[in-house]
């Protein structure tokens, strides 16, 4: 489900696995450009799954309170679920990093829009009265095969596109979360007046076409392993841990009996520590990959901040509209503003990008965001509020796409998933735990503090940045887009 809190930006999804004989990742390795067609397509499911999963995530709280739930329980079942998705993150992203990508994504969303269509199924035909255990196992359901889907999708940019399209790509799929951020929550609230099933159909109908577009996608989605020797170290590792021990065993047992081995065998079975040991090596290779790579950890620290300090902005927002009399029309209004600004901010991205020097627009980002951010604790009203955030997300694409595209291209091909939940994980931890601060603040210090603090906290990253971009993106400046590119992009179908 999605959130109506405004992001920074990233890929949506969902997953499981399945025999491969009917998804087949294992196309020819000679055809190594991706076509155009597949970069449309992922677009299409990025934003088809965005519009769902805003429009029934508006309303699922809705619900719930029309159902005579209280507001704890509304807050438990989003707590719940959020922490269901941060958890898995980093785990699923194994199998999509050692080739399944596709067949999660797909399964991903099947799996998605049967959890979302038995909701619906169950709001038509059972009197509008769903049980909470149903709600919460469909919730739980969905955002685990979400977890799966964005693992999965993580990786498959750095496979769909050339080194200097990266910023066209990021950029697109940023358009899509911004304007699914605008229409989506208008959309799930016109159904939701109509009936209250019609917003989880919308969310069902939506995975179905992402599944569709992944399904459709002809580029190899496999990556060829030319990194992460990290991983495959410690993974070695384990399993000589464990022939060792199946050896001294052996050795053991025959010096009992009173004969000597002639030889170790060569295979013995891998003892369950072992395999543990093995796949926490694996799982863990993205967080080691972040903590020793200075341009992902500039990526961390950026895309954390900012993301905990816009959902304590949105949070407070809340707090002081509704402290001063007005409703969820005005709160609309300020989603709408800064959902319709990130989306034109999105679109131009790519050409300004195009044009910027990568350094200088970071660091410029960073600090013209801290006035936006410290005005909010003056604004007195919807279109205030609205209007400051709509500058925050019109501002912030370009440094976002700029951060999303060097991370892409300084991350190995087979660690691309496992990297990318880290980073994911700790944006959204931020954003989870940041309006329980914003929450605080307001209470026991009043409505204009959260918003200094927020300023504050973006003043530090603004000089972070400003000591560390330097460094870490003028090293890994992807090459610019050439006509060679274009041509290759627009190359046949696999």
């Amino acid at each position: 489900m999605g959130s109506s809190v405004p992001e920074t930006g990233a890929s949506r999804g969902r997953a499981v696995s399945t025999p491969a004989a009917l998804i087949d990742d294992t196309e020819p390795a000679e055809d190594t450009e991706p076509p155009t067609r597949d970069i449309r397509l992922f677009w299409c499911a990025n934003a088809a799954d965005s519009l769902g999963s805003q429009a029934s995530g508006v309303v699922l709280p809705l619900l719930l309170l029309g159902l005579g739930y209280s507001p704890a329980v509304v807050g438990l079942v989003a707590g719940v679920s959020t922490a269901t998705g941060l958890m898995l993150g980093p785990l699923v992203a194994v199998p999509a990093d050692r080739g399944a990508r596709k067949r999660v994504m797909f399964w991903s969303a099947v799996v998605s829009a049967f959890a979302m269509g038995s909701v619906a199924a169950v709001l038509a035909v059972a009197e509008g009265r769903p049980s909470l255990v149903h709600l919460l196992a469909a919730v739980l359901v969905e955002r685990t095969a979400t977890a799966c889907y964005e693992a999965a999708a993580r990786g498959t940019v750095a496979l769909i596109s050339t080194p200097g399209n990266l910023p066209r790509v990021v950029a697109g799929l940023e358009a899509g979360d911004r304007g699914a951020l605008v229409a989506g929550p208008a959309l799930g609230g016109m159904l939701y007046q109509v009936s209250r099933a019609l917003p989880f159909v919308l969310d069902a109908v939506t995975y179905a076409v992402t599944a569709v577009c992944v399904r459709a996608m002809r580029s190899r989605l496999r990556a060829d392993r030319t990194g992460g020797a990290d991983a495959v170290d410690m993974t070695n590792r384990a399993d000589a841990a464990d022939r060792a021990d199946g050896a001294s065993e052996s050795a053991g047992s025959a010096a009992q009996d009173g004969s000597v081995p002639r030889s170790v065998p060569r295979s013995v079975p891998r003892s369950a520590h072992g395999r543990w040991s093995a796949l926490a090596a694996e799982a863990s290779a993205g967080v080691r990959l972040v903590r020793t790579t200075p341009l992902l950890r500039l990526v961390l620290v950026w895309t954390t901040t900012v993301n905990g300090v816009l959902a304590a902005l949105y949070y407070d927002a809340v707090f002081t509209l509704q402290e001063s009399g007005h409703g969820g029309t005005s709160m609309g209004l300020v989603l709408a503003l800064s959902g319709a600004a990130g989306l034109a901010g999105s679109l131009a991205a790519p050409r300004l990008v195009r044009g910027l020097n990568p350094v200088r627009a970071v660091v410029t980002v960073s600090w013209l965001m801290i006035p936006l951010a410290a005005a909010l604790a003056t604004a007195g009203g919807p279109w205030a509020y609205g209007a400051l955030f709509g500058g925050l997300c019109l501002i912030m694409p370009p440094a976002t796409v700029i951060l999303q595209a060097r991370a892409i291209q300084g991350t190995p091909p087979e660690l691309q998933a496992r990297a990318g939940s880290v980073l994911a994980t700790a944006a959204g931890g931020a954003a989870a735990m940041a309006p329980a601060l914003a929450g605080f603040l307001t209470s026991h210090a009043g409505a204009a503090v959260p918003a200094l603090v927020s300023a504050g906290a973006l003043v530090l990253l603004a000089l972070h940045t400003t000591l560390r971009a330097g460094r870490t993106l003028a090293s890994g400046v992807p090459p610019k887009a050439t006509p060679a590119d274009d041509v290759r992009a627009r190359g046949r179908d696999v």
